[in-house]
């Protein structure tokens, strides 16, 4: 785990609380708006950053998702800039862990060690590429560790105990579990099958288990982190950013602020998670 992440995740841990994992798609709708959009997070409330990388084919992805990456490409993002988004995030911000979001494409082309070079430089915790699994680790996940990058990998509900080792084998920072099969942006999962789900992971491993998709309110982020480490967000964000924009998709003088309104209200979620766990 590197050291900024481990270091949260004991400042969390010392809290008594979960982690929320905040999503935004690097360079929606324009550079400037989505640098200020990252710099609201954690003033928000929120714990670690997944920034997303940009790509025009998005298998994995829900609607929401799917057009923030559009707009982004449309105003001219790409990786080299999605990187540069962090660096300057880090003029600012030393301690917020920041775990890139995306797929392998993108990374490829632009050569895995200079990538892997440049995200370090920029100060890159963690990797998130949901298209490349584990028997492919020699390509990006092997490389990452030996650089000191996290590689966190993708649990649903669908890895059994057979494929859970293999999933778990070189992952890195947390595990990410998804906790419904599908896209992006769908309902909330039954939270007595995630706490199940959350536990079974941990027979397996000492490492944070972080729930994702669904959580949309503050409500959920509390109904969620009362049995997992971390709560992730990333559509209920996407979507806040897509409704501040104009109708020809630039962003607005509400934009930034619209996803701090509802960061912080999600934070209120996690921070009182485990005093009801607790009681």
């Amino acid at each position: 785990m590197t050291a900024r992440m481990d270091k949260r995740f004991a400042e969390l841990k010392a809290d008594g609380r979960p982690a929320l994992v905040t999503y935004f798609m690097g360079g929606d709708p324009d550079y400037d708006t989505s640098l200020g959009i990252m710099k609201a997070l954690p003033e928000a409330g929120s714990d670690i950053i997944e920034l997303g990388m940009p790509f025009s084919d998005p298998m994995a992805d829900g609607p929401a998702i799917q057009l923030a990456g559009q707009r982004a490409l449309k105003g001219g993002q790409t990786l080299k800039k999605t990187l540069q988004l962090a660096a300057d995030f880090r003029k600012t911000d030393d301690a917020t862990p920041i775990v890139m979001m995306g797929y392998y494409n993108p990374i490829y082309i632009y050569g895995v060690e200079k990538f892997l070079d440049d995200a370090l430089t920029a100060g890159i915790d963690g990797l998130i590429v949901v298209d490349l699994p584990p028997e492919m680790d020699d390509e990006l996940c092997i490389p990452a560790i030996r650089k000191g990058i996290n590689f966190i990998r993708l649990a649903t509900p669908t890895t059994d105990e057979k494929r859970l080792p293999a999933v778990l084998k070189n992952t890195s920072g947390f595990v990410y579990y998804v906790s419904m099969n599908g896209i992006t942006g769908s309902a909330l999962p039954d939270p007595s099958l995630v706490s199940g789900a959350v536990q079974r992971i941990k027979q397996h491993t000492e490492l944070p288990v972080c729930v994702g998709f669904g959580v949309k309110t503050a409500e959920h982020a509390k109904v969620i982190g009362g049995s997992a480490d971390g709560v992730v967000v990333g559509t209920a964000i996407v979507n806040q950013v897509a409704t501040s924009l104009t109708k020809d998709g630039k962003a607005t003088a509400d934009t930034v602020q619209a996803v701090a309104t509802l960061v912080r209200g999600l934070s209120s979620g996690t921070r009182s998670a485990r005093l009801v766990a607790a009681e």
